[in-house]
């Protein structure tokens, strides 16, 4: 078992040196004495910071035993409990890095939380190519939570779209509760982001916590009485003279601008490419957010540089929004270093 930061030695080369990051759940980065990065089984490694954790360890044992996980909360899967005043369906996805100062240097494990009182039986899944792909089923008791799976940086670039079904439902109950469905899609570009995970009442570390449940006005609804429906219709109820038409105003134009410093936090450390894929996602998830929100036209301002990124743009616009026809923004206003696409006329 290693970390970032630890000293090692290559078990079959010659060789050795500091432990720089995770490329996958099995694989780091090695930076050796000429400062070059060399990618390493993490099995092949011999842990000089912590000899004793290395896996062809020899030294003196008294006692055999299996290593637990880095990651060791006891609340995890527990067998739960009541609490009063918990009656409301609360359930909730998270993100919780392993590491929390930098959340993308070890794992991000993710979570259900079951924050009621209610049992939960749920099924959650990956959603790609439109099909919905089962990663886990089974049951959350009241007030605990279950781990789901978790991944590393080298996956965020095929990051899926995640999908809840839940059946919740209390040991004495008057009637059923309605099912909830739950899809999400998170933006890759999030976990590049200090501000994105935070203090919550569920876990020690920092996390991104999205709600699953649903809202609870429609939830609650079909439990009113006929006297307690006519109280709620007549609270929201307006008169005929007090009513405002609202016209909902369309953007004409909305700017990105896709320099790494104003898309995430901290950009030290990252490669061109891993830079690039942020800026790429980024335009794809600012064009479908236009789209859906009936946009005319969206700038992005990607720069003059060396061309790269320009070219790249395009060729994700074409590729990706084919029917959408693009050109150079305003050369008044942007220069060379902006283009613009037409998503209405």
């Amino acid at each position: 078992m290693v970390k970032v930061g630890d000293r090692v030695k290559f078990l079959n080369d010659v060789g050795g040196g500091i432990v720089t990051g995770f490329v996958n759940k099995n694989m780091v980065n090695v930076e050796n004495a000429d400062g070059f990065e060399i990618p390493y089984p993490v099995t092949q490694l011999i842990n000089e910071s912590a000899p004793e954790l290395s896996k062809d360890y020899k030294g003196p044992k008294t006692e055999t035993f299996s290593p637990e996980p880095e990651m060791v909360n006891p609340e995890i899967e527990n067998e739960g409990k009541i609490i009063a005043g918990k009656d409301s369906p609360e359930f909730f996805f998270c993100f919780v890095p392993t590491d929390a100062k930098n959340p993308l240097a070890g794992e991000i494990q993710l979570f259900l939380v079951n924050d009621s009182n209610f049992t939960v039986l749920f099924h959650y899944s990956h959603f790609q190519d439109e099909k919905f792909l089962t990663v886990d089923h089974g049951s959350v008791h009241p007030n605990s939570k279950i781990k789901l799976e978790s991944f590393v940086q080298s996956e965020l670039s095929e990051l899926p779209g995640f999908g809840f079904q839940l059946i919740y439902f209390a040991d004495a109950q008057k009637q059923w509760h309605q099912p909830v469905q739950k899809k999400f899609k998170v933006n890759p570009v999030k976990f590049y982001k200090e501000s994105s995970f935070s203090t919550n009442p569920f876990f020690v570390q920092n996390a991104m916590i999205l709600q699953v449940s649903e809202n609870l006005l429609d939830t609650e609804l079909d439990k009113l009485t006929d006297e307690d429906f006519t109280k709620v219709v007549k609270q929201k109820e307006i008169k005929p003279q007090d009513k405002k038409v609202v016209k909902k105003q369309v953007s004409e134009v909305v700017e990105v601008d896709l320099h790494i410093h104003e898309l995430i936090d901290n950009p030290a450390g990252l490669s061109n490419k891993e830079i690039l894929d942020i800026q790429l996602e980024n335009v794809e998830s600012e064009m479908r957010s236009a789209i859906a929100n009936n946009i005319k036209r969206i700038v992005f301002i990607h720069g003059v540089g060396q061309g790269v990124l320009k070219q790249e743009v395009t060729k994700l616009l074409k590729r990706k929004f084919p029917k959408y026809y693009h050109q150079d923004a305003s050369f008044k206003e942007y220069g060379y270093g902006a283009t613009m696409v037409i998503l209405k006329k």
